[in-house]
């Protein structure tokens, strides 16, 4: 064990907010697994507890065993991995339009293991880390969009059209966060307005042709439709109700909460444990509560764009960037929609509901970040120690002891 701890390397900010993070997890997915085992009628408090903590265990394994890897090792394995990620996604969208009620083309189910798994966070991260590649290559090179069309915007597109069909807001963030890093990359803005349009003018045939035959998405268009229709207009529906449920949560937490467990909310809100858990969080905890956690999710956006900035080559500082703002922003969208600001959308909070494998993508995601923070803090060391050497040498031997 204490050969496991002095084999931790990177930035110890961030492995401090991320364990903060995942141990405070816990208090909200045990209350609020109550609405699964008593409304629902699935399993028990206990095991549902125990469940999350084998994910997060297995989700800093992985973080672990990623920020050993070198992270130049990353550009290689993105090329191996983008079509490994293609073809789960199609496998994913070709097996049916649902398993037991629920939308299976979102999900796989891995074998003898029983685990689902959805292909499409898997896919994020290693377009992410793909964009950023390309990035890196072009960097300081004068390009046309005709010649990036291929290499880039083909395999940002397929992963899309990919994903959906079944995952709308997915779909979107990705999009969004990969023209976000490609204006951090120095991509050229004209360009990036073309495929700004290009992209609208494939939604919209998307939607005309899920209009034509709606039966082909399993009316995926139609739930959108709703949401957000609810969302302005404010009418009755299912969206809305969550909504209703989720605003009375955080009206009744006031200040400082009602405290861990009593939650009255949790028994009404179906996503109580999961897509609204942040609204559960309040009502317990309040608006001190609420605004902590706030806090901690940008004390890690700023521990990014460190972490980015000290990085000494391109590809480095886009890596970072590139798996780590979307954590932020989706943590940001979970709170903007339980506090009405955003269309529910059915994003998790990262590190803090209970799911399942989303949060390995979110772990695999701090990995790789860490990964890139390793040669910089080793870097620092060696300067720090250089420094001591020409002021005093004592000191250096004293450090040595």
């Amino acid at each position: 064990m204490l050969d496991l701890v002095r084999n931790i390397k990177g930035d110890k900010a961030i492995w401090a907010v991320v364990a903060l993070l995942a141990l405070f997890s816990f208090l909200p997915v045990y209350s609020a697994s109550s609405n699964l085992v008593y409304v629902v009628g699935k399993g028990t408090t206990t095991g549902h507890l125990l469940k999350h903590a084998l994910l997060l265990v297995l989700g800093f394994g992985i973080i672990y065993g990623v920020h050993r890897i070198p992270a130049h090792y990353f550009k290689g394995l993105s090329l191996i991995a983008m079509p490994i990620v293609i073809v789960l996604l199609i496998f994913t969208l070709a097996q049916g339009t649902t398993i037991g009620g629920a939308n299976a083309s979102r999900w796989i189910r891995v074998p003898l293991v029983g685990i689902s798994f959805q292909t499409s966070n898997l896919a994020a991260v290693v377009l992410m880390i793909y964009v950023a590649r390309y990035l890196t290559k072009i960097k300081d090179k004068t390009i046309t969009f005709k010649e990036s069309m291929l290499p880039l915007w083909l395999p940002v597109f397929l992963v899309l059209i990919l994903i959906l069909p079944a995952n709308f807001s997915t779909a979107a963030i990705i999009f969004s966060m990969v023209l976000l890093l490609c204006f951090l990359g120095g991509y050229p803005i004209k360009y990036l307005l073309n495929i700004v349009g290009t992209g609208l003018l494939g939604l919209t045939l998307f939607i005309l042709v899920a209009k034509a035959a709606p039966d082909m998405f399993n009316n995926r268009v139609d739930t959108w439709e709703k949401r957000v229709e609810s969302f302005l207009n404010g009418e009755d529906s299912e969206a809305d109700y969550q909504i209703e449920k989720a605003k009375i949560a955080i009206a009744t937490g006031g200040l400082m909460g009602k405290g861990a467990g009593k939650s009255v909310q949790k028994n009404f809100l179906p996503q109580s444990s999961s897509d609204f858990i942040y609204a559960i969080i309040i009502e317990e905890y309040g608006l001190v509560g609420g605004f902590a956690l706030m806090f901690f999710y940008l004390f890690l956006l700023f521990r990014i764009v460190v972490v980015a900035n000290a990085n000494p080559t391109i590809f480095g500082k886009l890596l970072v960037l590139g798996v780590g703002l979307p954590i932020v922003f989706q943590a940001l969208i979970n709170m903007a929609v339980a506090v009405e600001l955003f269309p529910v959308t059915g994003q998790t909070l990262p590190l803090i509901s209970s799911g399942g494998t989303s949060s390995w993508m979110t772990c695999l995601a701090i990995g790789i970040i860490l990964s890139a923070s390793v040669k910089e803090t080793a870097k620092k060391s060696k300067q720090r120690i250089s420094k001591i050497d020409e002021s005093n040498p004592l000191e250096v031997l004293s450090g040595q002891l």
